[in-house]
């Protein structure tokens, strides 16, 4: 099995740490995995995304051009990358900051109050883990504890953080276990 996925957003939002943890998840559990940073060159605010593949086979490319999954944490990088999700696939987005979705009736829609759950939380930081825990838990790719054993290794050294991001995690994967998914 392989699969696929484009984590995209502006910088800042973590989306390169969100990759790093799911590649590391997927190798704990035996997997092949690849990670492909690209980002504007801003420190904070223009574009980022990374790219996954995770295969239990080798993997011949990390390059993506239609991906099975996007998750997006803002509105353009919906704009960009949604028109090339290939048909069948699904779309995470945090639906407090994409009031209005990309109109595809050939994928899977997912809407994740992310930010307002990191906000309840207590850091509006934790998006990024939010959104990582709904992608667990709507694909499956890898399992939340492999990935939550990469969230503690990843913050080690910052361990004040990661408590609220295993909270944020749980949270994301409860909000897609507990809600039908609506098409939005």
């Amino acid at each position: 099995m392989r699969t696929d996925v484009i984590f995209a957003g502006i910088g800042g939002q973590g989306l390169m740490t969100m990759g790093q943890i799911l590649a590391s998840a997927a190798l704990s559990e035996g997997k092949q995995a690849s990670y492909l940073p690209s980002y504007s060159p801003e420190v904070r605010g223009g574009w980022a995304n990374c790219t996954v593949v995770i295969s239990e086979n080798s993997i011949g490319s990390p390059t993506v051009g239609e991906p099975s999954v996007l998750v997006a944490l803002e509105r353009t990088s919906l704009a960009k990358h949604g028109p090339t999700v290939k048909p069948g696939g699904l779309i995470l987005l945090n639906a407090s900051l994409i009031p209005e979705p990309l109109q595809r009736d050939d994928v899977r829609l997912i809407g994740v109050p992310a930010t307002e759950i990191a906000d309840e939380l207590g850091n509006p930081h934790v998006v990024n883990s939010v959104m990582l825990g709904a992608y667990v838990a709507a694909t499956e790719a890898v399992t939340l504890g492999s990935v939550a054993d990469a969230v503690r290794e990843q913050l080690r050294s910052r361990f004040h953080l990661i408590d609220v991001n295993m909270t944020a995690l749980r949270s994301g994967a409860d909000f897609v276990a507990s809600h039908t998914p609506e098409v939005v």
